[in-house]
Order: structure tokens, then sequence, then C-alpha cells
């Protein structure tokens, strides 16, 4: 990752990289970057390289970084990464160097292990619809206030000493 200084005059300023986020499928890398009120947004994306550069954040400052990624990518496709071999294995982190980056998190809404199930979950699940479906929580069934029902077992049993 290459770091970005701006220089201005004699002083040289530090920008920070953005906050980012990525999750990824066996054929697919996300890569969310989270810069609150971000303006004038500049991306790039070519062979295993992406770029950001933006102003944003809650002190409105310049945010830009380059990433090698840990494997090539299809250009042609940004906000959802194609892997370049659809049939290679999970990448064990999204850069190719091996440290750790503070501004990358996982994105854990979209992320899945390589060994679950390989059946694409629809983008518009909803907990709630699918409670009622079950007839739960919403109207369906009322789990505190539900007679309670003796159990044949619970007979009759002696008090404990």
């Amino acid at each position: 990752m290459a770091a970005a200084t701006k220089s201005s005059g004699d002083a040289s300023t530090h920008v920070l990289p953005p906050p980012l986020e990525w999750a990824q499928r066996k054929d697919k890398v996300w890569i969310t970057v989270t810069l609150e009120n971000c303006r004038d947004p500049k991306h790039e994306l070519k062979g295993n390289t992406f770029y950001f550069r933006g102003k944003g954040g809650t002190d409105n400052t310049d945010h830009e970084v380059t990433l090698e990624l840990y494997g090539d990518i299809d250009p042609e496709i940004f906000f959802t990464l194609i892997k370049k071999d659809q049939n290679a294995s999970y990448w064990p982190r999204l850069t190719k160097e091996s440290k750790k980056f503070h501004f990358i998190k996982t994105d854990f809404n979209r992320w899945r292990d390589e060994d679950d199930s390989d059946q694409e979950e629809k983008e518009d699940f909803n907990l709630d619809e699918m409670m009622n479906s079950m007839g739960g929580l919403n109207g369906g069934a009322d789990f505190g206030a539900a007679e309670e029902e003796q159990d044949s077992d619970d007979e009759d049993l002696p008090d404990l000493q």
C-alpha cells in the first residue's frame, strides 16, 4: 500500500486512507468505502490494484489509498470485483501485504465463509418477513400470553429436600 503525501510549499501533510470494508465469495470481492459526506470521489481499478481518493469524513479531509489486491480481478466490473480465477480458493486477506491495515474492516453483512453453502442468499433478506412466515413475533404466535400447559411428566412430582 502506498501512503499518499501532499506537499504545499515547505509543509507536507499526510493524506489519510479512507475507512474500508470488504467481503468475498468464491468468485467475487466487495470493497465498500465508508467515508461519510464524501465529495469528488475518484476511483480506479487495474489488474490487481484498487485506488480511491475523496474528501470527507468528520474532519472533511482528503483521503487516498492505493491497494495491491491479493489476486487479479476483472476491471470491467467495479462494485463487485470478479476474481480472475473464479475457481480459486478464498483469499486469506484482501491485500498482498500480510500486515493488518487499521482502516480495512470485514463487511460482515456480506461475508460468508468458504465452507458455507454455495447457494446465494437473497439480497433483500428480511427478518420480519421470515418470522411472519414462521408464525412468530409480528402478529403470529404470542409466546408471552400462552396458557401454561401441563406436561404429563410434571404430574405430582415430590418436593426436593
